[in-house]
């Protein structure tokens, strides 16, 4: 069994990873916007924050069980 120190290990790699996402489709969304591309800039952003607020929050519920343990 993998001990709890590891799964929260690896849960904050999972939201610095989903921080990480949201950041990059935020800052491409930015680009976007001032190439004039307003429709495809805020499809990004919002593709962006469903990925990364995902994978962000299965980062932050393992991180919750492994202290539960």
């Amino acid at each position: 069994m993998i001990d709890s120190k590891t799964v929260w290990r690896f849960a904050k790699l999972l939201e610095l990873v989903g921080l990480a996402i949201v950041l990059a489709g935020v800052l491409m969304s930015i680009d976007l916007g001032l190439k004039e591309e307003g429709l495809k800039s805020m499809g990004v952003e919002f593709q962006g924050l469903g990925i990364g607020g995902g994978v962000f929050l299965i980062g932050y519920l393992l991180e919750r069980w492994a202290n539960r343990t």
